[in-house]
């Protein structure tokens, strides 16, 4: 079975076919979704679709594009959606420069804060970093019990290295698949079997050869298929693998 580690399925663009397509998704095999949060006004459709489908899983946790100052009444939020038990991680939580939408020093005390809440927890962290990495590791440094995945990742092999020292999983998608990409396919060849993981992003960042259009768990295909390429084992050793992987990272049966 393939277990896509990171989604977005209550995003509008799924609002024609969403329960169509979830629907579907075991008798394409793909057993389980992690449906990762951006902010906490979307924790009840996430909840929702948690309940509706047995393979669906959710996170609860606020996108660095939405950083705010975590106070008592947010941190009790968080806490109060983190004790579901579908839910399996706080995240999707991190830091973007790359709009700087948010000032820096909101982005990275909104993060410390989520970092602090999943350690109390003993939950993983689902992790966004958007040319931000140096402060992103200096904030998991700072929080050593830290432990969770790197979503999405697009690094370099170097920064790979960093990552797995401390830890953490890896994540590949779409971006993997990419032609101009050239420095992520080391940072796959790097990163060991039992540290990796696949997911979509999705209703983004869809594979070649169907980049541009949008994205599903559907399309995994294409990343296990990259991935079986440049790590040079079976299609199936990359799903097992990730599926085990994956379920292990977040306490999944």
């Amino acid at each position: 079975m393939v277990f896509d580690s990171h989604a977005h399925y209550n995003d509008a663009a799924f609002d024609a076919d969403r329960y169509e397509i979830l629907g579907a998704m075991r008798e394409n095999n793909i057993g389980y979704i992690m449906n990762a949060c951006s902010d906490l006004s979307e924790m009840e459709d996430i909840l929702g679709l948690c309940g509706r489908f047995d393979g669906v899983y959710g996170s609860v946790g606020i996108h660095p594009e939405a950083a705010r100052v975590i106070d008592g009444e947010t941190e009790k939020k968080i806490r109060s959606y983190a004790s579901n038990s579908k839910i399996k991680a706080i995240g999707e939580i991190g830091l973007d420069y790359h709009y700087e939408e948010v000032p820096r020093a909101i982005q990275k005390d909104c993060f410390g804060s989520q970092v602090k809440i999943a350690v109390s927890l003993d939950m993983p962290v689902i992790i966004h970093d958007r040319e931000a990495h140096g402060d992103c590791l200096d904030i998991i440094r700072a929080n050593r019990e830290a432990r969770g995945v790197f979503h999405c990742f697009s690094g370099s092999r170097e920064m790979a290295r960093e990552v797995l020292d401390l830890g953490f999983y890896i994540a590949f998608g779409g971006s993997l698949t990419f032609k101009n990409n050239v420095k992520t396919p080391l940072a796959a060849e790097y990163t060991p079997l039992d540290r990796l993981l696949i997911e979509t992003d999705c209703p983004y960042l869809a594979p070649v050869p169907v980049r541009g259009k949008r994205n599903s768990s559907l399309n995994l295909k294409y990343v296990i298929e990259k991935l079986s390429q440049i790590k040079g084992v079976s299609p199936e050793e990359i799903e097992n693998a990730s599926c085990e992987n994956a379920k292990r990272l977040f306490n999944i049966a």
